[in-house]
């Protein structure tokens, strides 16, 4: 379904009678939550890192075995291959309580208070600024696609 692409979505425009300092506030929660989300994005990186350490080290291992250091690789399979990263911890155990702690309760707090406060709607702050920023009529900056996302 087409509209007309010089007004934003309704699903961008805030409810009426919402103040300027609601989306404000609306703006630097959303702002947190992409911190959160890097912070996550990280997390898994410093997961995916840590196990191809440890994946290369067991090569490492087998390697000074070959090279006829037994002692070596006795000290590196022993002491940290398989290793916990914390205590009581391989790296997917520190991601899962994060995304079921803190990770979850910020998300779901977070859509909370958007439907508390204006419907659900996602980043009114952001386009609002988008209105602002944007060259009204111009090709390239148009207030939204041909068509509604799915």
């Amino acid at each position: 379904m087409s509209q007309n692409r010089e007004n934003p979505s309704s699903g961008h425009l805030p409810p009426p009678n919402t103040s300027k300092e609601t989306i404000d506030a609306l703006g630097k929660l959303s702002e947190a939550l992409e911190v959160v989300e890097d912070a996550r994005g990280s997390l898994y990186r410093f997961h995916r890192l840590t196990g191809r350490a440890d994946l290369a080290l067991g090569e490492a291992v087998d390697m000074f075995k070959e090279a006829g250091y037994e002692d070596i690789a006795r000290k590196l399979q022993d002491t940290m291959v398989g290793r916990n990263v914390l205590e009581g911890r391989w790296t997917f155990q520190v991601m899962e309580e994060y995304d079921d702690g803190y990770y979850k309760d910020f998300k779901t707090l977070e859509e909370e208070i958007r439907q508390q406060l204006v419907e659900g709607r996602r980043h009114l702050f952001e386009a609002q600024m988008k209105e602002d920023r944007r060259t009204h009529g111009q090709r390239h900056h148009e207030a939204s696609p041909t068509e509604e996302p799915l």
